[in-house]
């Protein structure tokens, strides 16, 4: 009888490897549910409670800095969709064995992670402009990005490449908003 083929031999590659022994650990379910929970305030909920915070208690600055993050958020969500209509990668536990989803997908295709590129560029931003919130905004960004492969939704390459694209977008918003002289 033939033996059972292993879930990460070691031959495969490593962002492979790294995704499946992930996604065992978000099987648990104290990491399944916090990492949930985090994938649920990186839908949105958590930008939109920053934006408003920043916009009621930020005074100006708050509400330059939610206008950058809202256009640089507009731009993101575009290039999301392109990206991912033109890549066609598919996710994790649809094309490898032995990885589950544990959430639903908000859409079919893996690359790159828009909670991750969302959650960069407007990290990158609100940082910026509130220096105090980096420890915070930090943590949530790693967690953010970390949730989405440890819930079988995303590669790593899909978490790496999806943060480069969210400093280019939010560094870049930075900069334009500097040149028209409505930044920093």
């Amino acid at each position: 009888m033939a033996n059972p083929r292993p879930l990460d031999p070691p031959h495969q590659p490593l962002g492979l490897r790294l995704c499946l022994r992930a996604n065992r650990w978000g099987a648990q379910r104290v990491v399944g549910s916090f990492f949930r929970f985090v994938s649920r305030l990186g839908d949105g909920v958590f930008w939109y409670a920053l934006m408003a915070a920043l916009s009621i208690f930020g005074g100006e600055r708050g509400l330059r800095a939610t206008v950058e993050m809202a256009a640089t958020g507009l731009l993101a969500l575009a290039l999301y969709y392109l990206l991912k209509r033109w890549t066609q990668r598919p996710r994790p536990f649809r094309s490898v064995d032995g990885i589950v989803a544990h959430v639903p997908p908000l859409d079919e295709f893996s690359f790159p992670s828009g909670h991750t590129l969302q959650a960069v560029s407007f990290s990158l931003i609100a940082s910026a402009w509130f220096p105090m919130l980096i420890p915070l905004l930090l943590v949530f960004t790693l967690l953010v990005a970390a949730s989405r492969i440890v819930l079988g939704l995303h590669y790593p390459s899909d978490v790496l490449a999806a943060s480069g694209i969210g400093l280019l977008l939010g560094g870049g918003a930075l900069a334009l908003g500097s040149m028209l002289g409505l930044g920093l």
